[in-house]
């Protein structure tokens, strides 16, 4: 007998509802056998208080902007753009200690549950103290990080990253971005050290920042020191285009090609981003077996622009989302904001859909991302399979946006007919980590979480 079971009336198994679905977990929390059309569950199965989907992973978060949401919509000059937004974001950048970090990562991972993601990716580059120094345990805020993934419930990958210079033609860092210094052997022993901590539902790939702020040979030592290690490669690219024009000015192309003809990318890449792009970048992309990273909320809310959505589904390029600045934490909303942002572009409906192949837009959109955040985790089984994590989203067919739907057209709802995700339980490797949306601990996390804020802004976050 498994170490408990579990009953749903229906479950998302190979991109399609399934009914009455029995999924057996292991003592490890993962899914030892899933069984269709099981319409008398054992007495020993719990019936779940809704329908089931798997949980996503979030590929790209900077925690610490959690402690930035809603502090920089206000506009003091002629311009402002990305670039004006990183010099304030910065700030929270050097203020920001361990117990900070814990308290602000615990809140946010807590909100990410909520918002239907069960794995975050990291993209952590906050690796000295406020003064550019490195910690007597150089991973200290690695740990910050860890010990609130493992406070919230959530799954966590850790990628330290490599960030060594201010732009392709400026070979220091600036003055405020002392806290990221980083070389090659450093990012390696955070890895390492991430490893050895043996820490349950952690593990750890590498990050380059990009190709402005990481120089070739120090790329190359990475990948080197890595060698042939099945660990995933994550990196920001072509985001802006201040930064594609920087590219051509100093390497004569383009940063996706650059990237493609000098670092022959592989399936462990992910490219984070990728918004300003060319056909022949995303065939090379497409022929090297990387994946991307979008982030759609996140590029809105810096006017980053839009990626060529269409051309990367039909190139059959691996697509995961991901929260970056965490504007918005839940994946229904990012899924919904990557649709219409290509309808308004095309003005177009439906713009993701593939008839004929799947003419679901949400489904097809959720599938991606489902498969290629896997990977960018470094998780070679997820979703609701044997092996996988014991993850899942139960759903709440009485909530607004869900009332009344048919059973078929529930993953649609989820996605382009409520505000936020309806969800009755969270289930981490098995565990119910949120039930109704509430955290055993949810009162100690969000006082910690104000605690913080009130000491890096004060009365100016409140």
């Amino acid at each position: 007998m498994p170490e408990h079971s579990l009953w749903a009336e229906q479950a998302w198994i190979d991109g399609r509802w399934q009914e009455a679905v029995l999924l057996d977990v292991d003592a490890q929390g993962c899914w030892s056998r899933i069984a269709l059309g099981v319409h008398t569950p054992p007495g020993h199965a719990r019936r779940l208080p809704g329908p089931v989907l798997p949980g996503l992973v979030d590929a790209h978060s900077h925690a610490f902007q959690r402690a930035f949401v809603g502090l920089s919509e206000r506009r003091a000059s002629e311009s402002d753009d990305f670039w004006s937004w990183r010099e304030r974001m910065y700030r929270v950048a050097l203020r920001i200690s361990p117990a900070q970090m814990r308290a602000v990562a615990a809140q946010l991972y807590l909100e990410l549950l909520r918002g239907g993601y069960t794995q975050v990716c990291e993209f952590h580059y906050l690796h000295h103290t406020p003064q550019g120094h490195p910690y007597e345990d150089l991973a200290t805020m690695c740990w910050s990080l860890a010990d609130a993934a493992g406070h919230a419930g959530i799954g966590l990958t850790l990628l330290p990253v490599l960030y060594e210079r201010a732009g392709f033609a400026r070979p220091q860092l600036q003055a405020d971005q002392r806290r990221f210094a980083g070389t090659p052997e450093m990012v390696m022993a955070l890895v390492q050290a991430v490893r050895a901590s043996a820490r349950r539902h952690v593990n750890a790939g590498v990050a380059i920042h990009s190709l402005r702020a990481a120089s070739l040979p120090a790329i190359q030592s990475v990948l080197q020191q890595m060698g042939q290690d099945d660990v995933p490669i994550h990196i920001h690219v072509a985001e802006q285009t201040g930064e594609v024009d920087e590219c051509v000015k100093n390497t004569g192309a383009r940063p996706i090609q650059y990237l493609c003809d000098t670092l022959a990318p592989d399936a462990r890449w992910h490219l984070v981003h990728a918004t300003h792009t060319t056909p022949r970048e995303i065939d090379a992309v497409a022929r090297s077996g990387a994946g991307i990273v979008i982030c759609p909320a996140t590029e809105a809310n810096l006017g980053d622009g839009l990626t060529d959505l269409a051309l990367w589904l039909r190139c059959g390029v691996p697509m995961a989302i991901g929260s970056d600045s965490h504007v918005v934490r839940n994946w229904p909303e990012e899924l919904r904001w990557l649709e219409y942002g290509q309808r308004l572009l095309h003005r177009k409906r439906n713009v993701a859909a593939a008839p004929g192949l799947q003419d679901a837009t949400a489904a097809r959109l959720f599938d991606a991302a489902l498969t290629a955040g896997a990977t960018a985790a470094g998780q070679s089984r997820w979703g609701l399979m044997p092996g996988a994590r014991a993850d899942a989203l139960v759903l709440d067919t009485g909530a607004p946006g869900l009332l009344g739907i048919a059973p078929s057209h529930r993953l649609d709802a989820m996605v382009f007919a409520g505000t936020e995700p309806a969800l009755r339980e969270v289930l981490v490797a098995g565990a119910v980590v949120l039930r109704d949306g509430r955290h055993p601990d949810q009162d100690a996390i969000g006082s910690a979480f104000v605690g913080a804020m009130r000491a890096l802004w004060g009365d100016a976050a409140h």
